[in-house]
């Protein structure tokens, strides 16, 4: 749709959902920990998720041998470093968002503002 444009191939896929009272957002992430994560409001009021895989060894060198030492035979997902950038529909209560990470799965819930309802009040004008 308008808010949201097609990542790239090597980006984690993204789900967007859409009900009456909130949008919620799906991210791939098979692997990943919420440390690996910043999700955050930029100052144009923009969605960013940015991901970057920390190899969790002691310093860069025992990353390196960890690499050489395995061999990947195939290799379908390897996300090390990601951002993407979702333009927020309007309707979106910015204060409330809230994320969170279940069985590989980054959720984010973008809670809706409720539609706003105009009172039908009629009032009799006195004629004097």
């Amino acid at each position: 749709n308008e808010w949201m444009k097609k990542a790239n191939a090597t980006a984690p896929a993204i789900n967007v959902i859409e009900n009456d009272k909130e949008y919620k957002v799906e991210v791939a992430a098979p692997g990943m920990n919420k440390e690996d994560f910043n999700v955050h409001v930029d100052e144009n009021g923009n969605l960013v998720i940015a991901m970057e895989k920390k190899c969790g060894c002691k310093d860069k060198d025992e990353c390196k041998e960890k690499e050489k030492k395995n061999r990947y035979l195939r290799r379908e997902f390897s996300y090390t470093k990601f951002q993407q950038t979702l333009i927020l529909p309007e309707d979106v209560v910015k204060d409330n968002i809230n994320a969170s990470m279940c069985d590989g799965v980054l959720c984010i819930e973008l809670p809706r503002k409720a539609p706003e309802t105009k009172e039908n009040i009629t009032k009799v004008i006195e004629i004097k």
